[in-house]
């Protein structure tokens, strides 16, 4: 019961954690009149991936890899079976070009590049965390110069201009809360794998990452229920080149990352190269450029089945 309640304190800390670091850093890029594009590419999509990035590197230097790996791994299934799943379910979304031209391109090349990295030698090593980060490094580059049509601020509503004191006041409150709630959620997930006799792969592949992937969520559903264009498929995909990139790039140049439950070699890289692959005849099928509640209940179906299997 302890450990129930640690997990669900750390993701509330987590989210609101998040939120705080994403309030701040708009209003930072509006006092420093920072071009909206660039915050939105960087800073935005650092905060929104913070969870992932502060529990990975957490686990990975307290010695709980799998839970590292296994909350990138999953949050990235998580974010296309279960959050667009979800999202398309309530309400069909138009595709933008840049989907098959850059974002998924990119998307199937870091999720290769990783699952290549691991699976050979089971370990992620300082070097190619480095290869990760310069890889995210040149899309943001390639972003901010050739597609910058391509972003599209989806709450302008959301820019409140804030004095100086609160802004520092947020990103104070906002990292405290990331560090205590990754924190408790590792302490409550390693006790929960634990009393289950299960291992920190499976709750990094499941608990874990569906509570880091709440903001996408939270924000999806929110979108649908204000009648406002949903949270767009770049976003989400976005999000997964971030998890991969960013999150397992920083933390294996921090400390290395080795694969202690062979699960995440045999089956859960594969599901996520196969959701990630499985995105992109739905989005042409039935209807060209378009994502229906078909369509989401097709990826929820595969969600579902993940979670069968790797819990089975």
């Amino acid at each position: 019961m302890g450990n129930l309640l640690f997990i669900v304190l750390g993701l509330v800390l987590l989210i609101a954690g998040g939120n705080w670091l994403l309030k701040s850093a708009v209003a930072l890029s509006l006092r420093m009149n920072i071009p909206k594009i660039v915050v939105g590419m960087t800073v935005v999509s650092f905060a929104t991936s913070a969870p992932e990035l502060i529990v990975s590197i957490k686990a990975a230097l307290d010695g709980f890899p799998d839970l590292a790996l296994g909350n990138v791994v999953g949050s990235n299934i998580a974010n296309l079976g279960l959050v667009l799943a979800i999202t398309v379910i309530m309400g069909s979304i138009d595709v933008r070009k840049s989907f098959y031209t850059t974002d998924w391109p990119v998307m199937m090349l870091a999720s290769l590049l990783f699952g290549g990295f691991i699976y050979f030698d089971g370990e992620l090593q300082q070097y190619e965390g480095i290869i990760l980060v310069s890889f995210l490094f040149v899309f943001l580059v390639y972003l901010l110069r050739f597609q910058k049509t391509a972003v599209v601020d989806e709450m302008p509503e959301d820019d409140v201009p804030l004095p100086l004191y609160k802004i520092v006041l947020f990103l104070g409150i906002g990292g405290t809360a990331l560090w205590g709630g990754s924190e408790l959620l590792i302490d409550g997930s390693v006790g929960l794998a634990s009393s289950f006799g299960v291992s920190d792969r499976i709750i990094g592949i499941t608990i874990v990452s569906v509570g880091t992937s709440i903001p996408e969520l939270a924000a999806s559903v929110i979108a649908v229920l204000k009648k406002e264009k949903a949270i767009s498929l770049g976003n989400l995909i976005g999000s997964n080149i971030f998890n991969l990139l960013a999150v397992l790039g920083i933390t294996s140049i921090i400390t290395p990352i080795t694969v202690m439950d062979q699960g995440l070699l045999s089956s859960d890289i594969f599901w996520m190269l196969g959701i990630s692959f499985l995105v992109l005849p739905l989005v042409f099928f039935p209807k060209g450029l378009r994502l229906g509640w078909r369509d989401g209940l097709i990826l929820l179906a595969f969600y579902v089945t993940f979670v069968y299997f790797t819990i089975k």
